[in-house]
């Protein structure tokens, strides 16, 4: 197998109603680059792909034209069960990802392998100059530190970024909504005192009041501290 081979292929999921649709969801990136194939038919074809022997090619080959091979890329990193590698993969990947979906597909599970040595790559990911990397950074936080591994310390990192990209502030508006879901005694001090931009802030609060996890007492709190 090609890179032709493997095009083929993907071409052969396509689904352009899909496709439609689901470019209107990505202004990042241009229509042409969107095959259109469903998440779920990618990911059992990556679960066969992972198999073959061009697969190891394919993820050292950066950058790549479709919207759906950085997917592809993405769900094989998931795959590698070796902590070292999953990382060396995600740190030569991230500058490439040009799109939120995107980033937020990539969420390898042996990350959750050795936490205290994931948080050193966090930290530079919060770091970089690339919007999608800072985004990534964010996701991490939230996905493995709002438990019993959490530390108002994370959610201080997050506090601090300052961006002009809506796609980091998004997610720093998502991160906070999903913290004051799970640890909100030590994150409502965050709203109290104002430490986010107007729109981070205003835009934390709304999405926490739309979820179920956060009780009508806390959404009548959160309400009130909205800043006008």
């Amino acid at each position: 197998m090609n890179n032709t081979d493997l095009i083929n292929k993907l071409f052969e999921l396509k689904d352009d109603e899909y496709k439609e649709f689901h470019s209107k969801l990505m202004p990042t990136v241009k229509k042409e680059k969107i095959i259109g194939i469903r998440v779920p038919m990618l990911r059992k074809f990556a679960a066969e792909f992972y198999k073959v022997p061009y697969a190891e090619e394919f993820l050292n080959t950066l950058p790549h034209f479709y919207y759906e091979e950085n997917n592809l890329h993405a769900f094989l990193i998931e795959k590698t069960k070796n902590f070292d590698e999953a990382i060396e993969l995600t740190d030569k990947f991230l500058p490439f990802v040009d799109n939120w979906a995107t980033c937020d597909m990539l969420r390898p599970k042996v990350f959750a392998k050795d936490k205290d040595k994931l948080l050193k790559y966090i930290e530079k990911w919060l770091n970089d100059s690339h919007p999608y990397t800072v985004r990534y950074g964010i996701e991490m936080l939230m996905v493995h530190y709002l438990g019993e591994n959490f530390s108002p310390r994370y959610a201080k990192f997050v506090s601090k970024i300052e961006s002009n990209e809506y796609y980091v502030n998004m997610m720093v508006a998502w991160y906070f909504a999903t913290a004051l879901s799970k640890q909100y005694n030590k994150i409502l001090p965050f709203f109290n005192i104002q430490t986010l931009d107007k729109w981070t802030h205003n835009k934390a609060i709304q999405k926490a009041i739309e979820s179920y996890r956060i009780t009508n007492e806390q959404k009548t709190e959160l309400k009130k501290l909205k800043i006008k």
